[in-house]
């Protein structure tokens, strides 16, 4: 579907919007390296978390340099740009814009000095105290002009660093004003400040740095080169660089990374809330958190869903592809064959052809089309991962009707999504959610399916193996284990 710059989103339907995570993270330190392309490649593993922005920072130990523009992360990078990214450490970034048209301004990472040396942060998370730490920023604008004046020998800013919305900038700025005797002595001071959910990963001239919030909210995992170390959101993005993987970033833990090794600090006690919804359908299926792969945990859902919502049916098939492990895990528990019934064209996420108003009306046909041959007379099961504004699934079943499905059973691996989130993830709000509003039978009755089943949260959360106690489950139950206050979801990275 047409964007307003006349591109094609990477989404089925824009006014039905998947649930996006804000953004992904990337880290390296290891000389002798080309840690711009470590970082360029493990941003490509990451892509999913983000597609609205990238960005690469890398030292030589003497400066930093950061080239950070709009588009994928192979649409913004070049051969040359790499090039000229030289050092022995490197962050990266990809985000997705939670609210309105994407900004240049918003890219990541963040730049700007400190009495320590110059920092380059990229966070993935949100804040939940923005104004208060905001206000608290303006506090100390004195101090953050003399560390600006003393780096750049110019006073023409007015708000130094903050040249745009979210609150990675404003982390940047308050690094700069925080006492203490180096960077991570600053960061040990902010953070047990800043509340909310943050996985971030920064550096200056020598020392890479990464620090996950209290509740560990979103991931952020440390992984080994033979000549360096890596820190990246996801475990998939160490596979792809030839990391192995050493462990997670502990809630509450700040990891330094330098020549003289890895330390590891604690700036506050860890109360696990770690999101489910990365299980469900944020994270790559090829990831690890917290011990689990999340391919096994989505599989495991499917089976589930399959013993508490039986049905008679000739084939299960999945919204490709994020709910393609647990359709396997229903049809292997339910013993009715899995099989392919929608193609997905991979190639519609970006185009600079604007498509017709016809092609607008035809929606998802853009993204999915059925095999009729597979689908014609049979019942099927549609497995998918969640219901967001129903926009979608509804458009989908009117398509498998078209090409002559006897009976479509709706079947989804997470719980009616009814709540709004504030630690990261783009949701619709509360009054756009189908769930919010409408019991399942007259969602079932509203997409035109003949039964709709959500997985129980009970069930999903067994899933994952993971205590209740230590997961996030605020979009499906409303409770949020970090106060929101007066907390605007589009203030993050």
């Amino acid at each position: 579907m047409a964007r307003r710059d006349g591109r094609l989103t990477h989404e089925i339907d824009p006014q039905d919007r998947s649930p996006q995570d804000a953004c992904g993270v990337f880290g390296v330190w290891a000389p002798g390296e080309e840690t711009a392309k470590l970082t360029y490649f493990g941003l490509y593993a990451l892509q999913h978390r983000g597609q609205e922005s990238a960005g690469i920072a890398a030292s030589n130990g003497k400066q930093i340099l950061v080239y950070r523009d709009l588009g994928l992360v192979s649409q913004v990078f070049h051969e040359r740009d790499l090039e000229m990214l030289q050092g022995h450490i490197a962050v990266g970034h990809t985000r997705y814009s939670t609210t309105g048209s994407p900004s240049f301004e918003n890219a990541q990472p963040t730049l700007g000095p400190t009495p320590f040396g110059t920092v380059a942060l990229a966070h993935n998370g949100n804040l939940t105290n923005f104004d208060e730490l905001e206000e608290m920023a303006d506090q100390r604008r004195a101090d953050a002009h003399k560390v600006v004046e003393a780096a750049t020998q110019k006073s023409m800013r007015t708000r130094p660093f903050r040249d745009s919305s979210n609150d990675t900038s404003l982390i940047t700025e308050l690094l700069a004003s925080e006492e203490g005797e180096n960077l991570a002595d600053a960061a040990l001071r902010l953070l047990p400040k800043v509340q909310g959910a943050f996985s971030l990963v920064f550096m200056d001239e020598h020392t890479l740095y990464a620090a996950r919030d209290p509740h560990g909210v979103r991931p952020l995992s440390l992984g080994r080169l033979e000549s360096g170390w890596v820190v990246a959101s996801e475990t998939a993005a160490l596979d792809i660089v030839g990391a192995s993987h050493v462990r997670e970033v502990e809630p509450g833990e700040i990891i330094a990374i330098d020549e003289d090794g890895l330390r590891s600090y604690k700036f506050a006690e860890p109360t696990d809330a770690r999101c489910v919804f990365e299980y469900v359908y944020l994270a790559r299926p090829d990831s690890v958190l917290n011990g689990k792969t999340v391919h096994a945990a989505r599989t495991e859902m499917g089976r589930q869903l399959a013993r508490e919502f039986a049905v008679d049916a000739d084939l299960v098939i999945a919204t490709p592809e994020s709910g393609t492990p647990a359709a396997v895990g229903y049809a292997e528990e339910s013993g009715i064959p899995f099989g392919q019934g929608l193609m997905k064209n991979a190639y519609v996420g970006r185009t600079f052809i604007q498509p017709s108003q016809t092609l607008r009306q035809l929606g998802i046909r853009l993204k999915l089309n059925p095999l009729r041959e597979n689908i014609a007379g049979k019942r099927l099961v549609v497995v998918d991962d969640s219901i967001v504004r129903g926009n979608t699934q509804r458009a989908l079943v009117r398509m498998l009707r078209e090409a002559g499905a006897k009976e479509i059973h709706i079947r989804i691996s997470s719980p009616p999504v009814k709540w709004p989130c504030f630690y990261g993830i783009d949701f619709a709000t509360r009054a756009e959610l189908i769930a919010n509003g409408l019991t399942t039978d007259e969602i079932c009755k509203s997409l035109g399916a003949d039964s709709l089943g959500y997985i129980s949260l009970d069930g999903m959360i067994e899933a994952t193996e993971q205590q209740r106690s230590k997961l996030c489950t605020a979009c499906f139950s409303g409770e949020y284990p970090i106060p929101v206050n007066n907390t605007s979801p589009d203030k993050g990275c």
